[in-house]
């Protein structure tokens, strides 16, 4: 985030892409919502809990999504605001699906974060941060449902600064909570901004003020919730830092505003803080050099891929965050991992939830490219540049289980299906040296079962998963006469993963210690970066 940096041709510069990361519940799908309702991309925002048909929130579009209410893939949606364009990038919340998530936010130049104003910092929060904190990834903080019972601004502001040691600075201030939550004091425009209860999907009222002793203020705000609010004002100004751009954009402060996205409160200035703050497109990490946004080349990585979107038919969405240049449809790119050309005849954006074909992109834009499984997670589109992406990481997983098909004839269409969530990240598959069957790797427990419903959905293919005596994989590096000496003696424990890696699968901890001790000619590791 250096300032000496060129300025960024106007269509670059006036890009914002961010992810929004929340710990389920605290209300991500509705301010994802409300930022397309205020981007003008959907007329009426679809009410997440509302009934029927009209509940289908219009950023969640896999079944089972919509059965619970959860976010489980991360999609794109790209809508202009005022001067910006933004590119929003959806994340899981459900901590089962950390590593889609992680993925997600490679592809980001900033985050917003959303906290629930009565349970302040939880734990999927907490990890999420730590991922933001490693990439120094500027965080913007919304503190959500005022209008309910919410806790103590200063407690919520000192909880953000000593649970994920970042500084805090107020870009608002809330009056009254919980019922008689009236609206927000902006402190960085010095205005009033009141809330209307009444539709909610209307914006609220805002009245330009000069300072807290500005008369007009006991018009609109009751004489105790004002005395609160000068009070506390004053000890805000006197106890914590002043928002400072450079600082935020380093990563090491976090401003935040106050609201409730389900009244469409506070959204709005949220907004213009991600446009007027925000970062622009950065530059993106490869091998061997930094990709600046503004170089005329078009470069792009893939950080990840959707299958069935559409599952009459079986196409594949992989979404590339573009790194530089401006992309026009139609363009020949090289896929460097296989060095083969390829044209991009129909890429798409996803604005809210319909699908255009993109006709141009430019740096920082997102875009999904459809394809028949050649493209995978980690993979770079340059003009000929061989450059490798780095910073995407495999994790290796926290729970196995073997899978078998309910009709042993199927065999084959199972081991299809297993494949395709394979190179979609949405699992590690293993094929074991010794036996047949294939063992499914997993992150979170819940994965287990949205991946038997997609198979069953979209392939009609009843599976079941059953115990497996292994409990965690590691992959297996060193020089290739050792591996095979090793893989020799320990057929029992090999496989190989999707990309015919191998694999080191354990019953015990002991197992990975015993190794380490007694073969330190060879690696076992937990991550593997994704490779090309």
């Amino acid at each position: 985030m250096l300032d000496n940096r060129p300025t960024l041709p106007p269509e670059i510069a006036r890009r914002r892409t961010f992810a929004i990361i929340a710990h389920p519940d605290a209300g991500k799908t509705t301010l994802t919502e409300k930022f397309l309702l205020f981007g003008g991309a959907i007329q009426m925002a679809g009410q997440v809990r509302a009934k029927g048909e009209a509940r289908r929130t219009r950023s969640d579009f896999i079944k089972m999504e919509q059965e619970r209410g959860i976010s489980v893939s991360a999609s794109a949606m790209s809508f202009d605001f005022r001067d910006y364009r933004f590119n929003l990038v959806d994340t899981p919340g459900h901590s089962d699906f950390s590593e889609d998530t992680y993925r997600t936010l490679t592809a980001v130049d900033a985050a917003v974060m959303v906290i629930d104003g009565a349970k302040g910092v939880e734990s999927q929060t907490r990890k999420l941060f730590e991922v933001c904190r490693l990439r120094d990834l500027p965080i913007l903080t919304f503190c959500n449902k005022m209008d309910r019972e919410a806790r103590d601004t200063f407690e919520i502001i000192d909880e953000i600064q000593e649970n994920l040691a970042i500084d805090v600075s107020p870009a608002s201030w809330p009056i009254g909570q919980g019922r008689d939550f009236l609206g927000c004091y902006d402190i960085l425009n010095d205005r009033l901004e009141l809330m209307d209860r009444a539709d909610r999907n209307r914006v609220a009222e805002t009245i330009q003020i000069n300072g807290l002793d500005d008369p007009q203020l006991a018009d609109h705000v009751p004489a105790d919730l004002l005395e609160k609010l000068r009070e506390e004002l004053e000890m805000a100004r006197e106890l914590l830092p002043v928002f400072d751009r450079q600082s935020f954009l380093e990563g090491h402060m976090t401003p935040i505003w106050f609201g409730s996205a389900i009244n469409s409160f506070g959204v709005k200035e949220l907004m213009d803080g991600i446009g007027k703050y925000g970062p622009e497109p950065q530059p993106q990490p490869t091998a061997t050099r930094k990709v600046a946004p503004e170089e005329s080349a078009v470069t792009g990585v893939v950080f990840k891929v959707q299958a069935n979107m559409d599952p009459k038919h079986r196409d594949r969405v992989a979404f590339v965050r573009l790194a530089s240049g401006h992309f026009e449809r139609g363009m020949k790119l090289t896929h460097v991992r296989t060095k083969k050309p390829m044209a991009v005849a129909n890429p798409v954006m996803f604005l809210a939830a319909d699908r255009e074909l993109a006709e141009e992109a430019w740096a920082g834009d997102i875009i999904g490219i459809p394809n028949h499984g050649q493209l995978r997670i980690g993979d770079a589109l340059t003009e000929g540049e061989a450059l490798r992406f780095t910073g995407i990481p495999s994790f290796a997983p926290e729970l196995l289980q073997g899978v078998r098909a309910g009709d042993p004839m199927k065999a084959k269409h199972l081991e299809k299906a297993l494949m395709q969530f394979a190179e979609e990240g949405a699992a590690k598959v293993f094929k074991p040296m010794i036996g047949s069957g294939f063992i499914v790797g997993v992150v979170g427990a819940l994965q287990f079962e949205v991946l038997a419903s997609r198979i069953e959905q979209e392939y009609s293919l009843p599976v079941r998963f059953e115990p497996s005596q292994f409990t965690s994989a590691r992959w297996l590096t060193g020089a290739k006469a050792d591996v095979e000496k090793f893989v020799n003696v320990n057929k029992g424990h090999i496989a190989y993963d999707n990309d015919g890696d191998l694999v080191y699968l354990t019953r015990l901890r002991w197992d990975i210690d015993r190794v380490e001790r007694d073969h330190p000619e060879l690696k076992l590791t937990a991550t593997k970066e994704m490779m090309v």
